[in-house]
């Protein structure tokens, strides 16, 4: 049986409510369009930080691309939403990666990768004495919310910090960050963000293609 991560969430957004101040919030994020709808509904109930720490997005140029309009995107919303960069760190990625470099999006290799960032937000977050670490992830159709709840579950356990559980695509969470793109004129890119991604990505639309002209 599934585990309704949304209405923990609730639960977690009643509970802080009740407190004089907002719980600092260490909340990773893997572009724009996707911690749009996040920001917006956790904005009143959180202090947010937003920890831009994605070493799976290729190339390069792809990354700062989406950093720039993550940083962006804050700016222009303007509640308050402060903003932590990190150094890139390509390699880890490629090292976690290695041997699993031809599994589908989704599967092994991606459960690895959100391990990678959301280790790194747990460590931050302990470190700057944050009360919880959370990330934008879940509001994607193409993330196994289950799973990346178990990898919260399990860091916090770890690190003794407290993980905000989330399914962020419900209630139409994935719908209200399309408007807020479209409202704000995001940038929007067509693969989740590393290079195999981008392979997958880039395969499937040419054998489309293919396939529609036969």
């Amino acid at each position: 049986m599934k585990t309704n991560y949304d209405l923990i969430l609730e639960k977690i957004i009643d509970e802080v409510s009740n407190e004089k101040s907002k719980p600092k919030l260490l909340l990773h994020t893997c572009c724009a369009p996707c911690s749009s709808a996040v920001i917006t509904r956790l904005a009143s109930h959180f202090d947010i930080t937003v920890l831009y720490y994605n070493p799976n997005i290729e190339p390069l140029e792809e990354y700062e691309t989406r950093k720039e309009e993550q940083k962006r995107f804050i700016q222009e919303i303007n509640l308050g939403i402060k903003f932590k960069d990190c150094d890139y760190e390509n390699e880890k990625f490629k090292t976690i990666s290695k041997g699993l470099e031809d599994l589908k999006e989704g599967g092994y290799r991606c459960h690895k990768c959100y391990k990678l960032r959301l280790q790194k937000t747990a460590e931050y977050a302990k470190e700057l004495n944050y009360d919880y670490f959370g990330t934008t992830l879940t509001i994607s159709p193409y993330k196994n919310s289950q799973i990346l709840n178990k990898i919260g579950e399990e860091i916090e356990k770890e690190l003794k910090i407290k993980y905000l559980y989330s399914d962020f695509k419900k209630k139409e969470g994935y719908k209200k960050s399309i408007q807020l793109s479209k409202e704000y004129n995001l940038y929007r890119q067509n693969y989740c963000g590393c290079i195999y991604s981008k392979k997958e990505t880039e395969y499937k639309k040419n054998n489309d293609y293919k396939y529609s002209q036969q």
